[in-house]
C-alpha cells in the first residue's frame, strides 16, 4: 500500500483490528480489555459480538459530548467497521484443538492487532472511540496516558480542578 493512501490504510487497519479481535477470542486463551466487556454482555443480549462492538462503540461515543472531543472519520469508521470485520472472521474461523495452535492464534491476533492500531491511527483519521475517551479524560483531568495509574491515583485519573485530592481517591 502507497504510505500516501490515508483512506486504504484506514480501511485496512480497521478490517486487519475486528480481524485480530477474532482471532483473539477463537483462541479462548485470553480476551482484548474491551471484549471482556463485549463478550459479557453478549451473554445477556442475543446479537452478534460485532453488533455488541458496533453499539458500545457509539455508546463510549455519547461519552465524547461533555468532553467536548471531536470526532473525525476515523472514528466514525472505527466504530461501524471494526465489529462486521470481527463477525466475518468469526464466522470463518474454528476454534483451534490443540494448545499450539491456540497460542499461534493467540499471538497472531496480538500481533495483527498492533499492526491494524498503527494503520488505522497512522492514517490520521481521528482515534477509535475507546481511545479518544481515554485521551479526552486525560486531557480534562490533567492525567497522563504514559505514566502508570499507580503513580497517578485511582484508574490513572488525577483531578486537578480541586474536587477531589490530587494524588487521586486511594493513593497507592
Amino acid at each position: 500500500m502507497h504510505p500516501e493512501m490515508p483512506w486504504a490504510w484506514l480501511l485496512v487497519g480497521l478490517a486487519l483490528y475486528g480481524a485480530s479481535m477474532a482471532m483473539v477470542l477463537r483462541a479462548t486463551l485470553g480476551q482484548i480489555p474491551w471484549d471482556v466487556l463485549h463478550v459479557g454482555v453478549s451473554h445477556h443480549i442475543p446479537l452478534s459480538f460485532g453488533t455488541i462492538v458496533i453499539g458500545v462503540s457509539l455508546l463510549v461515543l455519547l461519552g465524547w459530548i461533555p468532553l467536548r472531543q471531536k470526532p473525525g472519520l476515523g472514528t466514525i469508521g472505527n466504530a461501524l467497521l471494526i465489529g462486521p470485520s470481527a463477525d466475518l472472521v468469526l464466522s470463518i474461523l474454528d476454534e483451534p484443538s490443540g494448545t499450539v495452535w491456540r497460542v499461534v492464534l493467540l499471538l497472531g491476533g496480538v500481533v495483527l492487532n498492533g499492526v491494524a492500531t498503527g494503520m488505522y491511527i497512522g492514517s490520521q483519521f481521528g482515534p477509535g472511540p475507546r481511545d479518544g475517551l481515554m485521551t479526552g479524560l486525560a486531557r480534562i483531568t490533567g492525567g497522563s496516558i504514559r505514566v502508570p495509574a499507580a503513580y497517578q491515583g485511582l484508574h490513572g485519573i488525577r483531578t486537578t480542578h480541586g474536587l477531589l485530592p490530587r494524588d487521586g481517591l486511594l493513593p497507592l
